[in-house]
């Protein structure tokens, strides 16, 4: 959710919303599609000619191919913008020891108010 927030990045969450609309578009007609189209060389098989089911069939398998290959090239393109980001955008906050007119459990406490404010990592 924090790479969906992050301002930097607007080329990338319009492609990521841009492929997401067009795999909630894609996945129900290329069902369809290839539905129909199976249903159809069925038909041709039972009714007229070999060749039009074996194009059907074609079809179908032709249509599955590209909607595969659309869809794990946009994840795996997906995927990697994300582990960049995730590599190049890690915050991480150095809680380096108060002076020693401060006792420590004082000290601890302060730490632990500093994290819960800021939510970040203590390395």
């Amino acid at each position: 959710l924090q790479w969906l927030r992050n301002p930097g990045s607007q080329h990338e969450k319009r492609t990521l919303f841009g492929d997401m609309v067009c795999f909630l578009f894609i996945t129900p007609l290329a069902t369809v599609s290839g539905w129909l189209c199976l249903r159809g060389a069925v038909d041709h098989l039972h009714f007229s000619s070999r060749l039009e089911a074996i194009g059907l069939i074609a079809l179908t398998v032709a249509l599955f191919t590209i909607y595969f290959f659309w869809t794990l090239v946009s994840f795996r393109y997906h995927c990697r913008l994300y582990n960049e980001w995730r590599h190049t955008n890690q915050r991480v906050i150095l809680l380096s020891p108060k002076p020693d007119s401060v006792p420590s459990n004082q000290q601890s406490l302060m730490g632990l108010q500093l994290l819960k404010q800021n939510k970040e990592t203590i390395v």
